[in-house]
């Protein structure tokens, strides 16, 4: 069940529901969508028909479906992280150099939110893709951006997602949180040794902004048998910061 922080407008909250629903389910038609969300057929209907006029969803037949208006509001957030054709160009390269799954995320609302993703030759499925949203405590690339956070932000985000296990190998107290951020921090990397998806292992390094704020975080995937620890050393590590240092470059001076 949603909680919601403070004063919400019923209308709007509905309409967001409605979208979220045609993403899920790919377009629905008015029935489906009434099932799906519990709301009258006619309230559904007069929530699409609002949609449609304002050019959010397109209607094909009995079917609903989002627009491609969104594709325009995509590339307008985008273009916060200046050049993104640099961030593409490089994770891609990742990708190539390594031939494993290479991923740039940043955060909002305390969970980490995919940009990009590109598969070297050699890559597994990790059920990464664009906009997937993942908890910060159990990725790799999470604890590198809850590492520069304060403790009063890192307690924030606590409050509202939790801790929730992944695997056994996920931190579910605040202590050993702060334990793995502390070590995130002192070395300038952060390593997901199997805490969100057993059999994977995941290499991070930071994407400054400024020196105070980040951007991101650049990583790569793979499955344990192959990130071992010797790998990490000898060529992840280095591969993974200086693909990230490239990034930086760019967005700092572009």
């Amino acid at each position: 069940m949603k909680s919601h922080r403070g004063r919400v407008i019923n209308a709007t909250d509905n309409a967001c529901q409605v979208l979220m629903a045609l993403q899920e389910l790919d377009g629905a038609g008015v029935t489906e969508l009434s099932e799906e969300l519990d709301y009258s057929q006619s309230a559904v209907h007069a929530q699409l028909n609002t949609l449609v006029e304002n050019g959010f969803v397109v209607k094909e037949g009995t079917t609903y479906r989002l627009s491609l208006r969104f594709l325009d509001i995509a590339q307008h957030v985008m273009s916060r992280f200046g050049n993104f054709d640099i961030i593409r160009s490089e994770i891609n390269s990742l990708a190539e150099k390594t031939g494993e799954v290479a991923q740039f995320t940043t955060d909002e609302n305390g969970k980490i939110v995919y940009l990009h993703r590109a598969q070297g030759d050699n890559a597994v499925k990790t059920g990464s893709f664009m906009g997937k949203r993942e908890y910060l405590h159990s990725t790799a690339m999470g604890k590198v951006i809850l590492s520069m956070k304060s403790v009063e932000e890192v307690d924030s985000i606590i409050d509202q997602h939790g801790l929730p296990e992944q695997t056994e190998n996920t931190a579910t107290t605040r202590k050993e949180l702060f334990e793995r951020l502390e070590r995130v921090q002192k070395q300038g990397y952060a390593i997901d040794d199997e805490e969100s998806v057993k059999g994977l292992r995941c290499v991070a390094a930071p994407v400054m902004a400024s020196e105070h704020e980040h951007l991101g975080a650049v990583s790569v995937t793979g499955p344990a048998s192959r990130m071992t620890d010797e790998r990490f050393e000898s060529e992840y590590i280095e591969t993974v910061k200086n693909s990230a240092n490239i990034i930086e470059v760019n967005y700092r001076f572009s």
